[in-house]
């Protein structure tokens, strides 16, 4: 009996997924459980897989193109089987050209050259959904050559490139030396390509979007990702009909900076960054604080008693926030370990559902860029979200005259209708008391 292959609901706010690569060919032997195709959905990659056994007859829609949850995308059924009715059932819906490829580029040349647009979609290029069996996957287009500043560091057989100071600079502020961008001759790594990465910079939670190089045309059209949808979507429900107020603190990074010099004298398991330190000083300040650590649902508000806490990742195609389970009960090593492993997946788009969704309050830090202070979109349903400048050294007066201090901006967004003035103040008091006296955070 034939199996229907659909287009399932592969995160639980999805709503439609673009087919990435078909992983079998039709004419392929299938077995149940095996890995048909990889999907994108609206936060990441994922398989979908066969829910019978057989031969792939049909593959009702190409690569790179969309489709609603429950579209009809293949059917699998015995070599000898007849399909007819199924691929005949199917056919308007596929028909219909609402759905297009998300990848779909179009390329405007100017009117002086005379020149027609071309569409660039792998989907086009493949045929129809009643193209013969085995037709090959044509090549993704190559990328076009990123501008010198935004290339990887320099490496020799997989060494980056580096000088004896910067790695040990790196080493001491807890930096993935790898991800520093080279001035030195030939891309090598110095002193102040370290420095200028900042005291709060993170190691892993984000990386650098790679920059759109100019092609020379008068512009592109492209496609929105699932991603990129989904954030549009979540971003119009937030700003407009939540009533935001921001409060913004500085704290004193002094005794942070010495405790992770302390901490990496006992060896690189303790090696922690100073977006570890914030993550868990974050989390516990919320423990102390369940109003702010609270989802607002409409007719009541939900505080919850244990932190769950998401951290924005910026990827290629959009932000999506992993989230850190019961952070405030975790050791600062296991939170820095966890936090590096999730935004590795987060960029790769391999994370599971249940490691985005769920978060109670999140953290945006844009430390590494330069920023100095920003506001960040509150995630509804959370009522809160805290945004995280860059620690810069600031001269302050002292007792024997002025001194350089690091000095480090938050700004926290509030849902007014949630959380009051007074209640976001006190929040950030008790951060301020933790960030100031990091010692509290290992007890």
């Amino acid at each position: 009996m034939a199996t229907k292959v659909f287009m399932e609901a592969l995160s639980p706010t999805m709503e439609e997924g673009r087919l990435v690569k078909w992983l079998k060919n039709e004419g392929d032997a299938v077995k149940s459980g095996e890995t048909l195709a990889e999907v994108e959905t609206d936060k990441a990659i994922m398989e979908l897989v066969a829910r019978g056994d057989g031969v792939l007859r049909k593959r009702l829609v190409g690569e790179n193109e969309s489709r609603p949850v429950g579209q009809l995308l293949a059917v699998i059924a015995a070599p000898d089987e007849n399909i007819d009715a199924l691929i005949a059932d199917a056919a308007p819906a596929n028909a219909g050209g609402a759905a297009k490829p998300a990848e779909q580029v179009v390329a405007k040349t100017q009117e002086s050259a005379g020149a027609t647009p071309v569409p660039r979609s792998p989907a086009e290029a493949q045929g129809e959904a009643s193209a013969p069996p085995q037709q090959k996957t044509p090549a993704a287009p190559a990328s076009a050559p990123q501008p010198a500043a935004q290339q990887a560091p320099s490496t020799n057989g997989g060494h980056v490139r580096s000088s004896p100071l910067a790695r040990r600079l790196a080493s001491e502020r807890g930096l993935d030396i790898s991800r520093v961008q080279g001035s030195g001759p030939g891309g090598r790594i110095i002193k102040r390509d370290i420095e200028s990465a900042g005291e709060a910079a993170v190691a892993a939670p984000l990386a650098r979007p790679t920059m759109r190089a100019p092609s020379g045309a008068d512009f592109e059209d492209v496609a929105l990702t699932q991603i990129r949808k989904t954030i549009a979507k979540r971003l119009a429900e937030s700003i407009g009909p939540i009533p935001t107020f921001y409060l913004t603190a500085e704290y004193d990074l002094s005794r942070v900076t010495e405790m992770r010099a302390a901490m990496a004298e006992m060896g690189d398991e303790f090696k922690v960054s100073v977006n570890d330190i914030l993550l868990k000083a974050v989390a516990t300040a919320l423990s102390q604080h369940p109003e702010v650590n609270a989802h607002w649902l409409g007719d009541r508000i939900r505080y919850y008693n244990r932190v769950h806490l998401g951290m924005a990742v910026a990827t290629n195609d959009g932000l999506i926030v992993p989230v850190i389970f019961d952070a405030d009960q975790k050791r600062m090593r296991d939170i820095s370990a966890e936090a590096k492993e999730l935004a590795k997946r987060a960029r790769e788009r391999k994370l599971k559902p249940e490691e985005y969704s769920g978060s109670t309050f999140s953290i945006s830090n844009l430390g590494m860029f330069g920023i100095d202070q920003f506001t960040a979109i509150i995630n509804p349903p959370e009522v809160g979200i805290l945004a995280i400048g860059t620690a810069a050294d600031v001269v302050v007066p002292g007792p024997g005259g002025f001194t350089t201090q690091k000095r480090l901006r938050v700004t926290m967004s509030c849902d007014h209708r949630a959380v009051d003035g007074a209640v976001g103040a006190a929040f950030l008091q008790t951060l301020r008391r933790l960030i100031e006296n990091p010692l509290m955070l290992v007890f």
